[in-house]
């Protein structure tokens, strides 16, 4: 069987295609892999009808994010180490350190990024209406 320079071309060309896209897959799911988040804690809120209130610990690895993503309700968020990059659509991205915290309003879609080359852990207090 003889291969010609076509032949040749698109199997060199299939080839590195499929490289390109193991290695941004590859990247995509370590990132996602060095996340950890926990529910600490829930319950309904008695001064507001129809809500709960729940405690999280999330631990996100070097570089890692937890993706594109909003609280149906108030979302509070205290860094315990590291550093994160806050990035909200449509505004200014805002890096909180270990001792800081923040605050979003319901709805509001953004990213958590871990900034560092160190893990970051963050507690964070949302609230929802009671399912």
């Amino acid at each position: 069987m003889k291969i010609t320079r076509s032949s040749f071309f698109v199997l060199a060309l299939t080839l590195a295609l499929g490289v390109g896209i193991g290695a941004t897959m590859t990247g995509f799911v370590n990132a996602m892999q060095h996340v950890k988040v926990t529910e600490l804690y829930k319950a309904n809120l008695v001064t507001s009808d129809g809500k709960e209130g729940s405690m999280f610990l999330a631990e996100l690895g070097p570089g890692a994010n937890m993706g594109k993503h909003y609280h149906p309700g108030d979302a509070f968020a205290y860094i315990l180490e590291g550093t994160m990059l806050l990035e909200i659509v449509g505004k200014e991205s805002v890096t909180l350190k270990a001792g800081q915290s923040g605050s979003l309003p319901p709805r509001t879609v953004h990213d958590d990024k871990n900034s560092s080359q160190m893990a970051l852990t963050l507690a964070r207090k949302t609230t929802a209406d009671q399912n």
